[in-house]
């Protein structure tokens, strides 16, 4: 094993290892037709994308959804998604760069906000499973944030420490997420916000998934 063994990443799922970025902008644009809202584009929504999605959608409603216009949003942006999903692939050079740091013998997970029972066989479908120890999507209600599964997430990972962990997401919250619980963040621009946006979050941005798995290195060193 390497110096960096005891090193571990919890990777994020959709639009970080998950190329998923035509499905999400479908959906949503799919989602806002309900309420009457014209489409956007990509470019639009990593400009005003945010957590809790609620709050994202306040920035083009310019109120808050009612719980009545929440419940279908979310609705019609899942059935759409999960019509779609299947035409996205993982990320360039994702799986290299998995089976390259189990081969160095370090540890990694995911954790991401998409459903479980949906999470785990589209995991295994990519015959990538058996690179992490965990993999945990989000289970109870959709729309929170990501700090409070992050805990849970790294509690259950008893040999993991979080001062050597690092949290390899497309979101600022990825990084909110690994500052409550010690660990450290890289953002890759691939995926949901733009560059300045996450910027904004004070870690290392990156443009690719292999420059992300290099700084991860660095940190956890």
């Amino acid at each position: 094993m390497g110096k960096n063994a005891g090193a571990h990443i919890v990777w994020d799922w959709n639009g970080t290892l998950f190329h998923d970025n035509d499905a999400i902008i479908g959906a949503t644009n799919a989602a806002f037709a309900e309420l009457g809202l014209a489409p956007i584009t990509i470019e639009q929504y990593r400009t005003l994308y945010c957590v809790p999605v609620p709050k994202f959608y306040e920035r083009l409603l310019g109120r808050l959804p009612t719980d009545a216009e929440w419940e279908i949003m979310d609705m019609t942006f899942h059935r759409y998604y999960s019509e779609h999903r299947g035409r996205c692939a993982l990320t360039e050079g994702a799986t290299e760069l998995l089976a390259g740091w189990r081969s160095a013998g370090r540890s990694q997970s995911i954790l991401s906000m998409y459903g479980h029972e949906d999470l785990v066989p589209l995991v295994r479908g990519f015959g990538i499973e058996a690179h992490f120890i965990r993999v945990d999507g989000r289970t109870g209600p959709s729309g929170g944030s990501k700090a409070e599964h992050m805990v849970r997430h790294l509690a259950s990972l008893a040999t993991v420490d979080p001062a050597r962990t690092v949290v390899i997401g497309d979101a600022a919250d990825d990084a909110v997420a690994a500052r409550h619980v010690g660990a450290r963040a890289v953002l890759y621009t691939g995926g949901s916000h733009s560059r300045a946006s996450l910027e904004e979050a004070g870690v290392p941005v990156v443009d690719t998934l292999a420059e992300a798995v290099v700084e991860a290195e660095r940190l956890a060193a």
